[in-house]
């Protein structure tokens, strides 16, 4: 019998309404709880262009909207965290790389959900690390390997 998932606090809100028919609470709760290790408290936020750029921009620096920030507070005993998703950015890159813009969230998410938990692509090695343990989540989602020509 497999494993429950942790618990997870979900707020899911929508600044950018554009996509809420493709992210349903259930979903996003599933695709959040499959990349986590602990207990979480995890605000989902979705963003237009402009509150995406003026995140990143005051936060990282970047002057640019982004597809996914995430903002980590604490690891434990709880995860603790909230993912900012940019809707225009998401369903750019989603067209651009020829897959769902359900898909595209549900990595997103993933990825976000993991550098919540500490995982970060700085460096080759963890790179490989973080996208072998997304795709392995994804694909038990049921989605294609994001990573995959």
């Amino acid at each position: 019998m497999a494993s429950p998932r942790p618990e997870l606090s979900l707020s899911l809100q929508f600044a950018d309404a554009s996509h809420r028919a493709q992210l349903p609470r259930h979903k996003v709760a599933r695709w959040i709880r499959a990349a986590l290790e602990a207990p979480a408290e995890i605000a989902v936020r979705i963003v237009d262009a402009e509150e995406g750029r003026a995140l990143n921009r005051d936060f990282r620096g970047k002057d640019y909207a982004t597809n996914v920030l995430t903002f980590d507070y604490a690891k434990e005993p709880l995860v603790h965290a909230d993912l900012v998703l940019c809707a225009p950015v998401v369903e750019r890159e989603a067209a651009e790389q020829g897959k769902t813009i359900e898909a595209h969230y549900a990595h997103l998410l993933v990825h976000g959900t993991l550098h919540a938990q500490g995982f970060d692509h700085e460096r080759a090695r963890d790179a490989k690390r973080m996208e072998a343990r997304e795709s392995a989540i994804l694909a038990a989602l049921g989605f294609a390997d994001p990573y995959e020509d």
